[in-house]
């Protein structure tokens, strides 16, 4: 579930200090007041993380994973290196 921003529309709040953080299910329906205090909120663009990969991942590296690896040597047939 992805983690969403939100802060006051006006003013800031002594209960949600200005701002708060929520998990909620993509399905759920918009947030429009604080669950804390009930004034109204507007949700903030923030950023969003993303697996890294540095490199292609090659043979050596799936074998030191623990992952077996095969090569197509025909038309369904896979031989274990």
């Amino acid at each position: 579930m992805p983690t969403y921003e939100y802060e006051p529309c006006s003013g800031d709040c002594r209960i949600c200090k200005g701002g708060f953080s929520l998990t909620r299910p993509v399905t759920a329906p918009p947030l429009e007041n604080c669950p804390l205090c009930r004034k109204p909120v507007r949700k903030l663009i923030s950023s969003f993380s993303t697996p890294k990969i540095l490199k292609p991942l090659s043979v050596a590296d799936a074998r030191s994973a623990g992952f077996k690896v095969y090569k197509r040597v025909g038309k369904g047939e896979y031989e274990r290196q």
